[in-house]
């Protein structure tokens, strides 16, 4: 089921769509028209999805993990998830120390968790962000970015017609500039008892800092500045493409994008020949790439610019081009960029990268290293074991060794170091992160210990 194009997006509460009296215009980036009216919330709008979700969470924390696996199964229809995962997640029974007691470990959910996703990638980000908690036990408000409400409808109306109950999981939308009063007015609500967020480090800075006043946790997935070594030992034709890929899918707008490319000067010539050739073969479309709107335009000329004008060099493309739209840029590779550069440090979110020539692994490791962030990384070598010692150093979460720094598996943990996050989504980790830990233990006569993991 999908909305026809100028609908009105409603919210989800309580098992039913709300189109509110006021809307806001959701707007195509690449045509600058109005795709829909979106409803968006108001405080009290928020209050009613918590209470809604709090009431669902009293029956629906106490269903079976067969009972939600069976859900999400259904859910996801096309999934072959393991039928042994609800399993890993009931809890254990450990040996205590002292003689004649016993305990028991067990899992519960915390209640009703805000998970707040992004615009850039919405179906996946957006079902990550209320999967794992539902199949934990908890109840979700799951706010989507404004830019994209019209995903996290579909989503939440997909879970419905799966046979989601009634409050387990409600929807907030809302006007740009109503984000920091509904959000703050959200997580300071009693039942809100844990909230996950996909986003910029400067917002999660924010959102992380008013829930731990509350002394509520948090799982942060914030920004990157993600390295690609590339070796004197590898296919430059391979590493070409992941770097392009790496660098230049959706217009540069994730947070694994590749944004310094490190290449060993023995190769660096060849290497930046076989680069551009890549980049033209695969992102040559003179009207550039579409990015959500004006503002990260705006912003990657800007690192141009300075770069440029303290002595870095254009590799590739036009950074004073001008495409017909507002919200396009073509993309620009640049060398000679070094620490005193804006470009260096910050995260710039879209189609520009820097090529860094080094004379060794252990230069590259430094270079790599030297950043707030640690979110991906990766390394083209024919040889696996120079591969593995390199991706050990280079202290991010994840490191592609042979593949673009763009990946994600649900089967492995992703996010958590430095600036980048805490926590972790996806794998066991990420699954056993939407429970809360509990514990007793006593004699064994009519008694005995338990910890609750939540």
């Amino acid at each position: 089921m999908a909305l026809p194009f100028g609908s009105t997006i409603p919210l989800w509460l309580e098992g039913k769509e709300i189109t509110t009296s006021t809307t806001y215009d959701v707007i195509s980036s690449a045509a600058g028209k109005v795709l829909y009216k979106s409803s968006y919330a108001s405080v009290q709008d928020a209050e009613n999805a918590i209470r809604s979700a709090q009431m669902a969470f009293e029956l629906w924390s106490q269903t079976k993990p067969s009972v939600r696996q069976n859900f999400l199964l259904r859910a996801a229809g096309i999934l072959d998830e393991r039928n042994e995962r609800a399993a890993l997640y009931c809890g254990s029974v450990p040996t205590p120390s002292e003689n004649g007691k016993s305990a028991m470990v067990l899992r519960e959910p915390y209640g009703v968790v805000l998970s707040i996703a992004p615009w850039n990638a919405p179906y996946m980000l957006g079902l990550r962000a209320c999967l794992g908690p539902l199949a934990m036990g908890n109840t979700v408000i799951l706010k989507g970015s404004e830019a994209s409400p019209s995903a996290y409808w579909e989503i939440v109306s997909i879970l419905h017609e799966a046979g989601l109950p009634a409050g387990c999981l409600n929807t907030i939308s809302h006007r740009p500039q109503d984000a920091a009063l509904i959000t703050t007015a959200i997580i300071a609500s009693p039942p809100i008892r844990k909230v996950t967020f996909t986003g910029s480090t400067k917002t999660g800075a924010i959102i992380t800092s008013q829930a731990a006043k509350l002394l509520k946790p948090t799982l942060m997935e914030l920004g990157g500045k993600a390295p690609t070594i590339v070796c004197e030992d590898t296919d430059l034709s391979q590493a070409a493409l992941g770097c392009t890929l790496g660098a230049f899918l959706h217009s540069g707008q994730i947070c694994m994008s590749t944004e310094r490319i490190l290449v060993c000067e023995e190769v660096a010539a060849d290497f930046k020949e076989a680069l551009k050739g890549t980049l033209e073969a695969v992102f040559g479309d003179p009207n550039g790439l579409v990015l959500v709107n004006e503002h990260p335009v705006l912003k990657n000329k800007q690192l141009l610019e300075d770069a440029i004008s303290k002595g870095a060099k254009v590799v590739y493309g036009d950074p004073h081009h001008q495409t017909e739209s507002r919200t396009s840029m073509r993309p620009v590779v640049v060398e000679g960029v070094h620490n005193g550069m804006d470009i260096y440090h910050t995260e710039s979110f879209g189609p520009t990268v820097s090529v860094i020539v080094v004379r060794s692994d252990e230069e590259a490791i430094k270079i790599a290293k030297d950043t707030d962030y640690g979110l991906s990384a990766a390394v083209f070598t024919e040889d696996l074991r120079r591969g593995l010692i390199i991706a050990k150093r280079i202290k991010s979460v994840a490191v592609q060794i042979n593949s673009m720094s763009v990946h994600d598996e649900s089967a492995l943990p992703h996010g958590r170091y430095k600036k980048s996050g805490f926590v972790r989504f996806n794998g066991l980790e990420g699954w056993t992160s939407g429970c809360r830990r509990r514990q007793s233990h006593g004699e064994m006569r009519g008694r005995l210990s338990i910890i609750l993991l939540m």
